[in-house]
């Protein structure tokens, strides 16, 4: 069966749910999801914070325009999908360079002492601390609930968001995009690619060039609290060279190794050696030892060589366009990237500034 569409985006995470939903008021929109459920894979195994000081100039200039929708989402949600979390980098001696260079260019950052570090999380090991810097603004995003209304929205407008249908088949012709799935054929004439650590694949079935995204595999433990411990008001805290994050998550603690090791695009799992080296990590700096872990996962973190997102038309292909290379930063970029990709595919100005239209622009890697 033949389905047309103004608009079909390949990749039903947070970036094509959020972008169909704000195209849908104005064009009629399909997106196509090869698995049996939207926000499958990296959405659904996100940490889920807000932090405006997380990533280069591009992305902090992304995560300003989102945190007004985040706070204030209008149709996505009836009140703000932000509540108070913090975040807390803890510095060794060897780590103190890696946290003077993340507070380059940083707003709303404190120094805290060793002793109010160790008021914030007991479990910390004071010997080991040489500086902290906390962000008391970093809030918990309700990931549910922004995916959940992104796609409301898109069904509301009549939006069709479509499961099972992985492309098996890209072409154009007379101005229309073709994308062949095993539950049909879908047309239509702007195509957006927002296929995650499957976007260059995608891309390449399109007979568009590929912008080199590398997806990296990052992995998850979930520990029972430590013994003795409210963990429920604890911020985020974390190595200020990234060798490790916890994280409170439903009365447990969720620890990541932070790993960014490169694979293949795929329904990612955990290494078993590389979570237990980066649990390792973490206990040497908490006086709480691992003795449980009850459940593990993993998810996929995909960038380009310059760590920005990969977002607007392509320069070698007529009414396509990337929403790719959103690294760890997808969640908390979404509002603002769907913005934009709503604001170019519907011919309409944007908000975003001169300089980061610049730096997302797909033509880069020519």
């Amino acid at each position: 069966m033949r389905h047309t569409s103004d608009v079909l985006v390949i990749g039903g995470g947070i970036a094509g749910i959020g972008a169909a939903a704000q195209i849908s008021s104005e064009a009629s929109v399909t997106v196509l999801e090869t698995m049996s459920a939207f926000g499958y894979h990296s959405t659904g195994r996100s940490a889920a914070i807000f932090i405006r000081n997380y990533g280069n100039a591009t992305l902090r200039a992304l995560n300003a325009v989102s945190e007004t929708v985040l706070l204030e989402p209008g149709d996505i949600s009836d009140h703000s999908l932000l509540s108070p979390r913090g975040v807390m980098l803890v510095a060794t001696e060897s780590e103190t360079q890696a946290l003077d260079h993340y507070l380059e260019g940083s707003v709303g950052i404190e120094s805290l002492s060793t002793d109010q570090a160790v008021e914030l999380v007991p479990i910390l090991r004071k010997e080991m601390i040489a500086a902290v810097a906390y962000e008391p603004r970093a809030q918990d995003i309700d990931v549910d609930r922004l995916l959940q209304g992104y796609a409301r929205i898109v069904k509301h407008n009549g939006g069709q968001i479509v499961t099972n249908a992985p492309a098996q088949k890209i072409s154009r012709s007379n101005g229309v995009w073709q994308v062949e799935t095993p539950v049909g054929i879908y047309e239509a004439k702007i195509l957006i690619n927002a296929a995650g650590g499957w976007a260059d694949e995608v891309a390449a079935m399109a007979q568009v060039n590929k912008v080199g995204l590398v997806p990296k595999r990052r992995s998850a433990a979930l520990l029972p609290a430590p013994d003795g411990h409210d963990i429920m008001k604890w911020p985020l805290f974390a190595s200020a060279s990234e060798q490790w994050y916890a994280k409170p998550e439903g009365g447990k603690l969720m620890v990541s190794p932070a790993d960014e090791d490169p694979v293949e695009p795929h329904d990612v799992f955990v290494d078993d050696m590389v979570l237990a080296e980066g649990l390792y990590r973490y206990e040497q700096a908490v006086n709480a030892p691992v003795t449980r872990v009850d459940k593990s996962w993993a998810g996929l973190r995909s960038f380009v060589k310059d760590q920005t997102p990969v977002v607007g038309f392509a320069p070698d292909a007529e009414d396509f366009i990337w929403v790719a290379g959103q690294g760890g930063y997808g969640i908390q970029t979404a509002p603002a990237l769907s913005g934009y990709v709503a604001d170019i595919c519907l011919g309409r100005g944007s908000q975003l500034p001169e300089e980061t239209i610049k730096a997302l622009d797909p033509g880069r890697f020519r």
